[in-house]
């Protein structure tokens, strides 16, 4: 599969504009995700499932601890959830899993060019207005290598949502910088919790500034709950979703 990746990421032109999804590389993306997830012997739990929009675009918002994180929102939210991320430009020139993730419509961040990065953002809330993607994005922009819970978060990301009038779902992991440290010898479990939904009436009268205090808090005290009580297995809930429990 990720031979087939390779040959057919030859195919994709990183300077043609995509604003349309392609099912095929989707499939790829999510079919080598499931490869890594398993090889890795990534055992994902979750909590607060039934905060995810069963309806509508929204903005996930997110932690950064490592380069997994993605690949872990959207195994979790599976397909339905087609998402798309904004990312650093240096992210689109790895080979193969740039150029699928830039024909999947995932969209380059230059945080260094205001002008850039607001067009990036305009393009984003379009996506979203237009019923095509959910956007992810990290506010605090880096992987926090740090001992603090965040980093100081990049605002201005929220206008994503305020322009497209769209909610904000935030959710934290833990544990997932481990999965390097361990791999190959050791499996390791993985924690993904969705603290919460601002509803798109708050988003769109909330400052950019007030948006970021309060996402920060939401982060925050899912951070610091150490227990593991009402985290359940990734396969179990979906079994349950599936059934209509």
């Amino acid at each position: 599969m990720f031979i087939l990746s390779i040959i057919c990421s030859w195919f994709i032109d990183r300077n043609k504009e995509y604003t349309e999804d392609s099912p095929f590389y989707r499939f790829l993306l999510y079919t080598c995700t499931k490869i890594v997830v398993l090889a890795a012997r990534i055992r994902i739990h979750v909590r607060g499932l039934e905060n995810v929009p069963e309806k509508g675009r929204y903005l996930l918002v997110g932690n950064h601890k490592s380069n997994f994180d993605p690949i872990l929102a959207w195994e979790v939210l599976g397909k339905e959830a087609d998402l798309c991320f904004l990312s650093k430009p240096e992210n689109f020139k790895k080979p193969a899993f740039g150029k699928i993730a830039h024909r999947c419509c995932f969209l380059a961040i230059d945080r260094d060019n205001p002008r850039k990065a607001l067009k990036t953002i305009d393009k984003a809330a379009t996506f979203m207005k237009e019923d095509k993607f959910s956007i992810g994005v990290y506010p605090e922009g880096t992987r926090n290598r740090s001992d603090d819970l965040l980093l100081p978060f990049h605002t201005g990301l929220f206008k994503i949502a305020k322009k497209a009038e769209a909610p904000i779902l935030v959710c934290i992991t833990k544990n997932n910088e481990k999965i390097v440290k361990h791999f190959p010898f050791k499996g390791t479990d993985v924690y993904y919790d969705f603290c919460g939904v601002i509803p798109a009436e708050e988003v769109v009268k909330t400052s950019n500034i007030d948006l970021g205090e309060k996402v920060r808090e939401m982060m925050t005290d899912a951070l610091l709950d150490k227990s593991e009580e009402g985290y359940e297995k990734l396969k179990d809930i979906k079994k349950r979703r599936a059934s209509g429990q």
